[in-house]
């Protein structure tokens, strides 16, 4: 969990997570959607299908123990080296080494690397460098107190370098480079994506289908959406009602009878269903990774058809919604879809 995520973020999310799945077996005997519907909020959906998955082989191939070596802990789905060695060497007292962004950019400095330090060949002598330092008496206590002079005294900007401890063996800081390194290639600008999402409504029910592997947020259910170009989106309003609750989110009522043909098509073509009238819309933006996404939402009447298929779309009340594992973004419009039924126009 704490993987590309705050600490302050985890903890309810670990509280919740442990009371529900105490031990590996339980988490094993769980369904994934369970597993999905405690994660989210937490992004990176791949991390807890990848957990659950490590359960499952635990409990197959370890007798439900967890391995104790690195390279069997690298075997598990979803573990790295990184998260490898940590477990080795904090759970199990093994001599593992370890790299992540505070040991890393220590690492780069006290080497002086020069290199863009997440090329292969960069990562390959830090690799190298950190098994090499790595003691066999209490390698744990030895990563833990890497990783704090990194976080602590070798920040990112503003290195406390009379402080460190390690400062009579630091390269960057006898060539004067500590605030240079370490060195990375300049960040993906960000760039403006505009999505669509059609939730289509069949009485008290509305269609969903869900997100399969290779796709953003796989496993998840979701109202069908994808991505479209800004040319199809002229038919909307040019004026719309900003809501007082959110800077970002706009809401429509009745912007037009019907979507365009485009966007009734890749409907169909994506789950086989008929879109009829809209009988509301609303609008906000999210990011993910180096996107900043403008998502508009429909509310239409319809029908669909590929509800036979094994895994395909199916139809759920907003009741149902609330079980369901759905991406932050999903369940926002889960929830404009609630106050919505409930008589309110605002999220």
């Amino acid at each position: 969990m704490l993987q590309q995520t705050t600490v302050a973020a985890v903890v309810p999310y670990f509280e919740r997570f442990t009371a529900k799945f105490p031990d590996v077996g339980s988490l094993a005997a769980a369904d994934v959607d369970d597993v999905l519907r405690l994660w989210e909020g937490l992004g990176y959906y791949s991390r807890a299908r990848n957990l659950h998955k490590a359960a499952l082989a635990i409990v197959q191939h370890h007798s439900g123990v967890f391995p104790a070596d690195a390279e069997s802990l690298q075997a598990l789905p979803g573990i790295g080296r990184y998260t490898a060695g940590a477990i080795a060497s904090f759970a199990y007292d093994q001599p593992a080494p370890i790299v992540e962004a505070n040991t890393e950019r220590l690492y780069a400095r006290l080497l002086a690397l020069t290199d863009d330090v997440r090329s292969a060949a960069s990562q390959r002598a830090l690799w190298d460098f950190a098994a090499a330092i790595v003691p066999q008496k209490r390698p744990g206590d030895f990563n833990q107190a890497l990783m704090d002079i990194g976080s602590q005294i070798c920040r990112p900007q503003e290195p406390d370098c009379e402080r460190c401890p390690l400062r009579t063996c630091c390269a960057a800081l006898a060539l004067g480079q500590q605030h240079e390194l370490p060195r990375r290639k300049p960040r993906v600008p960000i760039t403006g994506v505009d999505e669509i999402c059609v939730v289509i409504r069949r009485g008290n029910r509305f269609l969903l289908r869900r997100r399969t592997d290779g796709e953003r947020w796989a496993g998840m259910w979701d109202f069908v959406r994808f991505e479209v170009d800004a040319s199809e989106l002229e038919f909307l309003p040019k004026t719309t009602s900003q809501t007082r609750n959110t800077s970002d989110r706009l809401l429509f009522a009745e912007p037009c009878s019907q979507l365009p043909n485009t966007i009734r098509r890749q409907v169909h073509d994506q789950i086989g269903a008929k879109v009829g009238e809209v009988v509301a819309a609303t609008e906000f933006t999210y990011a993910v990774t180096r996107y900043r996404v403008c998502l508009k939402s429909f509310l239409c009447n319809g029908t669909g058809a590929k509800l036979s298929k094994a895994n395909g779309p199916q139809w759920f009340t907003t009741a149902e919604l609330a079980e369901l594992p759905l991406s932050k973004t999903g369940r926002r419009v889960a929830e404009w879809l609630t106050s919505f039924r409930n008589g309110g126009r605002e999220n």
